[in-house]
Order: structure tokens, then C-alpha cells, then sequence
């Protein structure tokens, strides 16, 4: 059997792997790991952290069965892997009884149309300092990324799944809406409800780009 390279794009070394090249899937898994599981870990939430583990053995799990029928569809490998953590780990939420908003094909579009004000369940967050780069504002910004992971947990996971999706792995609204199997507006507003509220939470506007 040919030796895949290891310059060789995930296309290529799924389709390997689909072959029988077993360390095709080590580079693919050497390439991934890291960010699916801390995707997994934050969209799983600080209640159910202790199965992250579990969430991201079987998004792994669901690769290695899946590698023969496997096809790009106009996706990434990338993508496709977080959509399989994604699905994987509302499975464990909806089993832990947590609320989940649906996802797939049965949710419509202003699904998300949320009638109450968001409330923090924490004190906001005054006075933000410059980027100085002193060991002051270092600390600082220590902090804000704790202060973040801790307003994460505070959304809903259907809002926190389209936010770590967008900017965490760079997915496009209209990318994450066909990945989630979800209208675009759909996506959109959860995107635009998770901005609300984690801009509330930190007590200040986080760079939040433009949506279309």
C-alpha cells in the first residue's frame, strides 16, 4: 500500500484512511485532537465536563465507522468532525436532561425568537484596559478568558454549539447552517442571541465582526 504523506490535505487521508491506511487516521487524529476536544469540553458546558471524554472518544469512534461512506459533500474534513462532536455531545445533553434547543431538520427559522431579556446570573464586569502589554493587563486578560468559558456555560447549548462554531472554528453562518442542518436565519439569530448575551456578561462589546 502507498504511503500517505504527511503534507497530504484531510481529503486525502480520509480517503486513505477509507482504504486501510491506519496512519492516515494518526495524522488526521494528530491534526484535530486538540481543538475537538476542547470544542467538545465547552460545548459540553461545566456541568457535564466529566464526559468530555466520552464525547470525544465516540466523535472518533463515529470517523472510524463512518470512513467508508464517508464523502466531503462540499464540507471540509474539519467541519464535518466538529458536526459529528457537535451531534455527539447534544446527545449526552439531552440524555443529562439539560434543555436543548432542536437542531436538524424539524427546526425553523425564529425558533430562537426568545421573548425574555437576558439576565446575567453574575455582576458585570466594569472598565476594560488597554492592550499595554504590562504584566497588570497581562493578568487581566487571564482573567477575561476565564470570565468567558464562565459566561459560555450560561447559554444555551444550541447558541453555545453556533458560537464556538463560528469563531472558534471559523465556519462561515451559512457553512454552520448546513453542517447543523438548520435554517440560515436560524443560525443566524442563535449567533446573534449568544453575542447579546456573552456581551452582557462580560460587561463589555467583544469583537464581534459583522453579520450578514
Amino acid at each position: 500500500m502507498p504511503v500517505t504523506p504527511a503534507s497530504a490535505d484531510d481529503d486525502a487521508l480520509m480517503r486513505a484512511f477509507a482504504q486501510g491506511d491506519a496512519r492516515a487516521f494518526a495524522q488526521l487524529y494528530s491534526r484535530h485532537h486538540v481543538a475537538l476536544y476542547r470544542f467538545v469540553r465547552r460545548l459540553l458546558g461545566s456541568a457535564q465536563s466529566a464526559q468530555a471524554d466520552e464525547v470525544f472518544q465516540e466523535t472518533w469512534m463515529r470517523v472510524v465507522r463512518s470512513r467508508e461512506r464517508w464523502s466531503p459533500r462540499g464540507a471540509t474534513f474539519r467541519t464535518w468532525l466538529f458536526t459529528l462532536g457537535h451531534h455527539c455531545a447534544v446527545d449526552v445533553l439531552r440524555k443529562s436532561g439539560r434543555e436543548v434547543a432542536l437542531d436538524g431538520p424539524g427546526a425553523r427559522d425564529g425558533d430562537d425568537d426568545e421573548r425574555v431579556p437576558f439576565q446575567p446570573t453574575a455582576p458585570l464586569w466594569p472598565g476594560w484596559p488597554a492592550a499595554s502589554g504590562s504584566v497588570e493587563d497581562a493578568a487581566f486578560w487571564r482573567a477575561a478568558g476565564a470570565r468567558l468559558l464562565d459566561c459560555l456555560d450560561d447559554l444555551p447549548a444550541a447558541q453555545r454549539g453556533v458560537f464556538l462554531l463560528h469563531y472558534e472554528d471559523g465556519l462561515a453562518l451559512a457553512e454552520l447552517a448546513r453542517a447543523l442542518e438548520v435554517g440560515f436565519e436560524t443560525a443566524k439569530s442563535r449567533l446573534r442571541y449568544a453575542l447579546a448575551k456573552l456581551r452582557t456578561c462580560m460587561g463589555a462589546y467583544l469583537p464581534g465582526g459583522s453579520l450578514p
